[in-house]
C-alpha cells in the first residue's frame, strides 16, 4: 500500500515515513503544497491509497489541496494533520473533502490506527451531480448554478435544496425536511420551512422564470423533474 505524505515539518515527515515504511508502508513525500498537488493528481506509481496531508504549508494549503483534489474527481482518502485544534477548523477540513482529521502532536499509533481504517473504507463514490432541467447542485463542491449561472445559497438553503434535490420529483412533508435539513429534536416554529422555501425560489426560480418548486397542499414541498 503506497501513502503519500505532505508534510513541510522535514523531521516530522521523516518520522512518519520511517513509521509507516515500518509497517509495511510504501510512503512518498512532499514538502510543500505545489509538490503535494503534483504527486496526488500524477504519481507515476499509480493512485495512493491515503494521503496524510499538513493544513499549513508553503504554497498551497492542506486546504486547497484538499479542495483542487475534489474538484478533479480524484477521491483518495484524506487525513489532514494541522497544530490547530479549532472545531472550526476541523469543520473546514471535512466541508473541503477531507476524511479524516488529526492534531499535533499525535500518537503515531492512532495514525496507523486512523490510516487503516481509512484504507479498509476506500476511496467510495462520491455523490454525483444532482440535476433538475438546467439546475444543478454539486456536493462535493458545494456548488449551485442554473443555466450554467452560479447561484449563491446560504448553508441551510443549500441543505434543504439539496434534499428536495435526492427526492426529485416526490412531495416530502415539513417534518421530513425538519428531521434532515435541521434537526430531529427542532424545536422552533415549523413554518421555519415555508420561510427557507421561500429563500430558495428567490434565487433559483424566479430571477430565472422559473417554478421548480411547488407547493403540494396538505403534502409539503416538491421539486420538479424537469426543473
Amino acid at each position: 500500500m503506497r501513502i503519500l505524505v505532505v508534510e513541510d515539518e522535514r523531521e516530522l515527515a521523516e518520522t512518519i515515513r520511517d513509521g509507516l515504511a515500518r509497517e509495511g508502508f510504501a510512503v512518498d513525500l512532499a514538502h510543500d503544497g505545489a509538490d503535494g498537488l503534483w504527486m496526488a493528481t500524477e504519481n507515476p506509481h499509480g493512485a495512493y491509497d491515503a494521503i496524510v496531508l499538513d493544513i499549513m504549508l508553503p504554497g498551497l494549503s492542506g486546504y486547497e489541496i484538499c479542495r483542487q483534489l475534489r474538484s478533479r474527481a480524484v477521491w483518495t482518502p484524506v487525513l489532514m494533520l494541522t497544530a490547530k485544534d479549532g472545531e472550526y477548523d476541523e469543520a473546514d477540513a471535512l466541508d473541503l473533502g477531507a476524511d479524516d482529521y488529526m492534531i499535533k502532536p499525535f500518537s503515531f499509533v492512532l495514525l496507523i490506527a486512523h490510516l487503516r481504517a481509512l484504507i479498509r473504507r476506500g476511496a467510495p463514490e462520491r455523490p454525483a451531480v444532482l440535476t433538475a432541467g438546467d439546475l444543478t447542485l454539486d456536493p462535493g463542491q458545494r456548488l449551485v448554478s442554473r443555466g450554467g449561472v452560479p447561484v449563491p445559497v446560504t448553508p441551510r438553503e443549500f441543505a434543504l435544496l439539496e434534499f428536495l434535490l435526492r427526492n426529485r420529483g416526490r412531495a416530502v412533508t415539513k417534518a421530513a425536511i425538519i428531521e434532515n435539513v435541521w434537526d430531529a429534536h427542532f424545536a422552533g416554529d415549523r413554518n421555519i420551512v415555508e420561510v427557507y422555501v421561500g429563500y430558495l425560489r428567490k434565487k433559483i426560480d424566479h430571477p430565472f422564470g422559473r417554478n421548480a418548486i411547488e407547493t403540494v397542499r396538505g403534502a409539503g414541498y416538491r421539486i420538479s423533474a424537469d426543473g
